[in-house]
């Protein structure tokens, strides 16, 4: 039966044409282009996206990118399809309440998430298990279910507050990814040092990607 059940569910997969989904919230930390990079790579990699954004994430979207999300997730679905090119369904956003989504329940949430860029109230949230919105609740049901979930955390200094939560998430198999690029690279502008972060972040998820050159690699 449980056979049946998983090859039910890759078959009913496929059948949309994605190759898998994956969550992705934007919190209120400063870093919102790393976040539209991200998305713009994985529907590239044709990934569907569950979209997840904070009001702060919002307006930190408005303030740093002159980029305005709509706060009704159907409206939303629809100005980042058209932005990234995405196919129908391939971007669907929730609203921070909607509970019957399917990344609020561990036997319909996809095994992998990513909060980009997080917040250290969203890290904090995270790793008490508050689940009072559902970006918390999404990133509480990838841990429980012991799937892979990456937090790029924005923020400078880190206190020991903050240093205690990212420790307490990672020895529970959480990646803590600070949103901080390296210069090996010889960036030479604000979007190779984003595309910086954002390779690590394909990486970790296994997608392959040629947006950052590699250690030792350069030609």
């Amino acid at each position: 039966m449980s056979g049946n059940v998983i090859k039910n569910n890759v078959m009913k997969n496929n059948a949309k044409g994605f190759s898998k989904t994956i969550t992705l919230a934007i919190t209120g930390a400063s870093g919102s282009a790393y976040a539209l990079r991200l998305l713009e790579c994985l529907v590239a990699a044709n990934y569907q996206v569950y979209l997840l954004c904070s009001s702060a994430g919002r307006v930190v979207l408005d303030t740093e990118q002159s980029f305005k999300l709509p706060a009704s997730p159907d409206a939303a679905s629809d100005v980042l399809s058209e932005k990234f090119k995405a196919k129908a369904e391939q971007i669907k956003v929730f609203g921070k309440e909607q509970w019957f989504s399917p990344v609020a329940s561990g036997s319909a949430a996809p095994k992998q998430m990513v909060v980009c860029p997080c917040s250290t109230g969203t890290l904090a949230a995270i790793s008490q298990g508050m689940s009072d919105n559902l970006i918390e609740r999404a990133a509480d049901v990838v841990i429980k279910e012991r799937g892979q979930l990456i937090l790029m955390v924005r923020e400078t200094p880190f206190s020991t507050i903050h240093l205690t939560n990212m420790l307490s998430l990672s020895q529970q198999g959480v990646t803590i990814m600070p949103a901080a690029p390296g210069f090996y690279h010889q960036p030479e502008s604000i979007n190779d040092l984003i595309d910086f972060m954002v390779g690590r972040v394909l990486d970790h998820l296994g997608i392959e990607q040629t947006i950052m050159p590699r250690w030792g690699y350069q030609s």
